[in-house]
This record gives structure tokens, sequence and C-alpha cells, in this order.
């Protein structure tokens, strides 16, 4: 059975998995990292704005918003419905 692999930006909510890569640079590279977005960390999408951008992502026990081009730089494998 393969893996399911996606970005960041197409969970919905309720959908988790663990980060795969960052394939962002630079200090966005580093603000991601420093939100928990570390290769192996358990996120899980737990709400989305009315227009969808920016959603809202539970990261080590905290919940971090993300812009949805920001999060289309993170890779999360591994994707399962975390609640309904």
């Amino acid at each position: 059975m393969m893996e399911t692999v996606s970005y960041l930006s197409e969970l919905a909510v309720g959908e988790g998995g663990s980060v795969a890569a960052l394939s962002a640079t630079g200090a966005m590279r580093r603000r991601l990292l420093d939100l928990g977005l570390v290769p192996g960390a358990t996120v899980t999408c737990v709400g989305k704005s009315p227009a969808g951008d920016p959603a809202a992502y539970l990261i080590s026990g905290a919940v971090i918003a993300i812009r949805q081009r920001d999060a289309a730089d993170v890779t999360v494998r591994g994707l399962r419905r975390v609640w309904d």
C-alpha cells in the first residue's frame, strides 16, 4: 500500500499527518522550522478562515495560523482523519 503524501495547504479540517519535508528557503524556512514544522512533527488542520486563507494548524501543542502559499511549501505524509 502506498503512503499518502500531500501539501500542508491541501489538508482539510480534521486531517493530520507528519511533516516529511520543507521546500521553503531563507527566512520563511527558518520561520516554519521555528514554528515546529520539522521533519517527523505531527500537524493537524484545526480550522480555516471563511475565505480559506489562512488556515490554523495544531503543531506541537500550539495552534498556528499559516497562509496557504507558505503551507504549500510543507510536504505531509501519512494523512489521516483525526476527527470529523
